[in-house]
């Protein structure tokens, strides 16, 4: 292997790691502060359950937004290149995180304070819609084939850094600060902190080459395609929805087990909000180191065998989770989160490998950012929401484990029949080439 390539792989991978982080650190802190403040500030005419709601819909807004960002993103992505469409979502993402940390409540605003805070929510969903597809192609366009699940798990891992990162400081908010002033102004801090990290994250975002594999299209291709998406759409819609089928199961499951469970574990369960921020804090530490290894392993195994572990983990857990929660024990809380958090690990470390290794070149950015961010409108959009309804139809948590249950089986199903894709060359997928047409191309030895 040539002495240069761990060199720019890792520079590759801090400039990805970094900016998703940031990201993430963005679009989760809406999450928790949707959770825990905005139910206060922006619906203080309903009963606690129902501004919670509401504010979960505003939240919901964001992933309905991620679609559309991931058709614009990946169209001039796979036409101009991925670094540059980095460097904008980075940006957008930053702008409108910084803004809500300024938007006046509805006590201040009136009816204008949700409205804002919807408006900046889309475009928050919008820069992430574009954010994903273009982080872990450049990664997995950089790095060793025969490494490449380990090498595209670490963009992965910037969810949880950024979960991490965001629950971290409300949590250390919450506790230096009594509850009239985190709610008063103290939470505004965290959603400000958000414009000295863009300036970090495009300081290394900037610093890093342009993927080689596009490069390399490029050079081979006289003119760009003038619609990607149309060339996803007309031979790899099986892959679109092989993507979609198997994200359900992730992504409803992180929701609920990062989103949804510090309104269960506060408002049903009546532990403290810094006990239940801590649990999900330790247990995103806990997912940011086993991502990767969960990725490595995809290149051993296969990402199939690792995948289906993962959903069948989270579908027999979501029975555990709740009853551990119930125990109102700071420790068995923590072990329901972090297990939780560990088994969908085993689908997230492997995702952005496999779900490159799906498309060409050319349409891989439109491909893979539609696939991901379309099964958001139907899973993590509506997770918490469901969950929340099912709490206050049910009055009780079976439902909602049944809910996980039900989306890690479709996945099971979708994964299952699925080819594996570990051992294909992206530079050597065909723009027009489907799925069964690549499924044999061998992955290219190394330098």
């Amino acid at each position: 292997m040539s002495t240069a390539l761990p060199s720019r792989i890792r520079k590759v991978i801090a400039a990805s790691l970094i900016g998703t982080t940031i990201e993430w650190y963005d679009f989760f802190l809406y999450g928790s502060a949707a959770a825990l403040v905005f139910n206060k500030l922006f619906f203080p005419n309903e009963d606690e359950l129902t501004g919670t709601l509401l504010a979960f819909l505003t939240y919901a807004i964001g992933f309905v937004a991620r679609p559309l960002g991931g058709l614009v993103f990946g169209h001039y992505g796979d036409r101009l290149g991925r670094k540059r469409l980095l460097v904008i979502s980075l940006v957008m993402m930053g702008g409108a995180t910084f803004l809500i940390g300024l938007l006046p409540s509805y006590a201040v605003l009136g009816v204008g304070a949700p409205l804002l805070l919807t408006a900046l929510r889309l475009v928050q969903g919008f820069a992430l819609g574009g954010e994903w597809g273009g982080a872990v192609l450049l990664v997995s366009e950089h790095g060793d084939p025969r490494h490449r699940g380990f090498w595209a798990s670490w963009p992965q891992a910037g969810a949880p850094g950024g979960n991490l990162l965001a629950t971290g400081v409300l949590a250390l908010l919450a506790a230096v600060q009594p509850e009239d002033a985190f709610l008063a102004w103290g939470w505004r801090i965290a959603f400000l902190l958000s414009g000295a990290l863009v300036l970090i994250g495009l300081w290394v975002r900037l610093s890093v080459a342009e993927s080689p594999v596009f490069q390399q299209a490029v050079a081979n291709q006289k003119a760009p395609p003038k619609a990607p998406i149309m060339d996803v759409l007309r031979h790899h819609w099986r892959d679109v929805l092989i993507a979609i089928g198997a994200r359900l199961a992730e992504n409803i499951s992180y929701y609920v087990i990062t989103a949804f469970v510090l309104v269960y574990g506060t408002t049903t369960v009546g532990l403290p909000r810094g006990t239940v921020l801590n649990a999900v804090l330790i247990g995103s530490a806990v997912h940011f180191v086993t991502i990767p290894l969960w990725g490595a392993l995809s290149d051993r195994l296969g990402r199939r065998p690792v995948y289906l572990l993962g959903a069948a983990g989270v579908g027999v857990w979501a029975f555990v989770f709740f009853p551990l929660i119930d125990t109102t024990s700071f420790a068995l809380t923590t072990l329901a989160v972090t297990v939780g958090l560990v088994f969908h690990g085993a689908m997230y470390g492997p995702q952005a490998a496999f779900f490159s290794e799906l498309f060409g070149t050319r349409m891989r950015y439109s491909g893979v950012s539609i696939g991901y961010q379309l099964a958001s409108i139907v899973a993590g959009a509506l997770a918490p929401i469901i969950a929340v309804a099912l709490l206050g139809a049910y009055g009780d948590s079976l439902p909602i484990s049944l809910y996980v249950a039900g989306a890690a089986l479709l996945t099971l199903v979708t994964v299952f029949f699925a080819k594996e894709t570990r051992q294909r060359d992206l530079a050597s997928v065909a723009p027009t080439s489907n799925a069964a047409e690549v499924a044999a191309v061998p992955v290219a030895k190394e330098a």
